[in-house]
């Protein structure tokens, strides 16, 4: 690959990366913005499309030769009503799934290999969307409700 290309493929990786990192940024600040449970499967499903985008994002900087940079997590605790105690709707074994994969998100954004952060972001998305899927179903066996926003595309 000429140094042109290579330079242009680099350039395409940040950018994907701190679109992705944005996108995931604006999911997280969602909730933690979030009145008591409106909108919660909506907001449940724009974490899991940012997260699957987080991964490709990785894997996109992976194939261009970066690294994943190691940073401390403690900012990174999901926002109250992503917590257990905080009244979350939907199954207990999913929370547990997604709860098990925040706290291995955490791990491998402490290190350096940015294919185990993407691992860690495609495992969040898929247990985040299928929490969503489950808060719709109870959303709909309840009654009336708003009108659910349509999943944005990863």
């Amino acid at each position: 690959m000429s140094a042109l290309a290579d330079g242009d493929v680099e350039k395409r990786a940040q950018a994907a990366f701190r679109a992705a990192q944005v996108r995931w940024g604006e999911a997280l600040e969602a909730h933690r913005l979030a009145p008591p449970d409106a909108g919660f499967s909506g907001r449940l499903w724009a974490l899991a499309d940012a997260a699957h985008a987080e991964s490709e994002a990785c894997r996109e900087a992976e194939a261009a030769g970066f690294e994943w940079p190691p940073h401390r997590v403690s900012s990174s605790e999901p926002p109250h009503e992503l917590r257990p105690g905080s009244g979350r709707r939907g199954s207990d074994n999913l929370w547990r799934r997604f709860d098990a994969a925040a706290a291995d998100l955490s791990r491998a954004a402490a290190g350096t290999d940015i294919l185990g952060v993407a691992d860690a972001y495609r495992e969040l998305g898929e247990v985040a969307g299928e929490l969503a899927e489950a808060v719709d179903r109870e959303d709909e066996a309840s009654g009336p409700r708003q009108r659910k926003r349509a999943r944005q595309s990863a």
